[in-house]
């Protein structure tokens, strides 16, 4: 019997960079087949492949054992393709429904838009989801977790036979995870195919069949998910055994570098007070909707500061817009990638130096060649980064490789306090370590580092002390002594 879907020996080329050799992939009807490897081993570009998004070099696409020619997206859609991606594509101006329904609206017998009927189904696909939104509302209202839930229900609502879903979860609660692991149960029993990216292993664990794995561009193995260890998964991944993911010790010292005191902001932030000593990585956790973001947003001056005191190194400083707060000795690493931290069409050259540009002009010279060396020494010798030249575009790098490039932009503007809101969503696990390990070591350097996640392993393993953030307040500041699961989840969602 014929696979679902079969890829064999696809190859792709950018610039002259092979990003991708010979690889292939199987999926079966009812299966959710996923894909691992490092941020920058192809996984992106093998399944923009798929989707119509990029063409192959070389290489076979076959659909129910029928070759497909994919040459764009609606080619991939008539073959009952739909890819849900990891960065979102959806229209913030438009409402729900018409997002959900966007090239598909249905109409009247007047050839008009029949809107009635559009949000009545809508509704319908929201509630299947257990979403409470409402299909009028626009959705650039909702968060990120709600829109990535609406892109999901775009893709799976319209009897696709493939979905491929890269990092799904990246920006869910709890429950929306929930919500989603049974609405792909409910798609495997109709013989749904499904291909899984995500970097969090535990989810693999649930809801995974079958792995392939890949590496530089590569396929190396596919294996049984229930029948292999991460241990495993990781070896094949980066081929070699990892070592200690968190490499964490304790840099912190009695100096106060940065203090709040009864910080608000608009509906988000109420009262948020808390100290950052110097050497110290200080957690924030707390429930979607808490407030984290917000709060490190006003300190960063991106948002106004209704009331509240904010003093670096014992002197009150006044922030109104990011200038003074770079100016203060603060960097901040931003939770969106794609929409606040990346210059997607610049190079990388200009993404690492761009805050720094004045340190390059001498007698109204520009000098090109210090600020490549500047570049090159953190992109290369600090982040380890891959990329094929300092000109390529950034967003033509992997995810984990743009946040390599975000970092270092920080770490030419500031050695004192850097932000980095979830620094490691959506990031392979040999990345992750390479951030966990520069935290660790620009704490031993005297860096302080506001540190915010909503992957509690890492909270608990790399924090010296760890804030609770609960509908914009302070729910909680906790020692590493009282570090466990359940007191972070009790701050979290007590009554204030």
């Amino acid at each position: 019997m014929a696979h679902l879907l079969e890829m064999k020996n696809i190859c792709k080329s950018f610039s002259g960079v092979q990003v991708l050799k010979d690889n292939h992939l199987e999926l079966e009807a009812g299966e959710v087949h996923a894909l691992l490897g490092e941020n920058g081993a192809g996984k992106s570009t093998l399944i923009k492949i798929l989707g119509g998004v990029y063409t192959r070099d070389k290489g076979q696409v076959f659909v129910e054992g029928k070759e497909a020619d994919i040459t764009d997206v609606e080619s991939a859609k008539q073959h009952g393709i739909r890819i849900i991606h990891q960065e979102l594509m959806l229209i913030p101006y438009m409402t729900v429904a018409e997002n959900i329904f966007l090239g598909q609206e249905p109409r009247t017998r007047a050839g008009m838009i029949d809107r009635d009927k559009m949000n009545r189904q809508a509704a319908e696909f929201i509630q299947a989801m257990g979403l409470k939104i409402s299909p009028r509302q626009v959705l650039g209202e909702l968060n990120i977790a709600q829109q990535q839930m609406v892109e999901i229900i775009r893709a799976i609502s319209f009897g696709a036979k493939i979905i491929v879903m890269d990092e799904p979860t990246s920006s869910l609660t709890d429950s929306e995870v929930d919500a989603l692991f049974a609405s792909i149960e409910q798609l495997k029993k109709k013989g749904v195919g499904i291909i899984y990216i995500s970097h969090r292993m535990a989810e693999l664990d649930i809801i995974a069949d079958r792995i392939t794995i890949m590496r530089d561009g590569e396929y190396i193995a596919t294996v049984d998910a229930k029948k292999t260890t991460h241990e495993e998964w990781v070896a094949a991944m980066v081929g070699r055994e990892l070592g200690n993911l968190y490499d964490k010790h304790n840099h912190s010292t009695q100096e106060i570098i940065l203090k709040v005191e009864h910080l608000a902001s608009g509906k988000e932030v109420r009262d948020v007070s808390f100290e950052l000593k110097k050497g110290e990585i200080l957690g924030f956790s707390g429930l979607v909707g808490s407030g984290r973001s917000e709060a490190m947003s006003c300190i960063f001056g991106l948002r106004k500061k209704d009331r509240g005191e904010i003093y670096v190194e014992g002197k009150a400083v006044d922030i109104h817009c990011v200038k003074d707060a770079m100016e203060a000795g603060i960097g901040f690493v931003p939770e969106d990638r794609k929409q606040s931290g990346i210059f997607p069409i610049q190079g990388i050259r200009f993404n690492t130096t761009i805050e720094v540009l004045d340190r390059f002009l001498k007698g109204g010279r520009y000098q090109k060649k210090k600020e490549l060396e500047l570049a090159r020494e953190y992109v290369d010798g600090v982040m380890q980064t891959k990329y094929a030249g300092m000109e390529q575009e950034i967003q033509n790098l992997s995810g984990g490789n743009q946040q390599k490039i975000i970092i270092s932009r920080w770490l030419l503007v500031t050695k004192k306090i850097l932000i980095l809101d979830e620094p490691t969503r959506g990031i392979d696990v040999k990345t992750k370590s390479d951030i966990y390990h520069l935290m660790d070591a620009l704490t031993e350097k005297g860096f302080s580092i506001l540190f915010i996640s909503s992957e509690m392993p890492e909270l608990i393993n790399m924090c010296d002390r760890i804030v609770v953030m609960n509908q914009g307040h302070t729910a909680g500041v906790l020692k590493r002594d009282e570090f466990d699961q359940e007191t972070i989840l009790s701050y979290a969602t007590k009554e204030l």
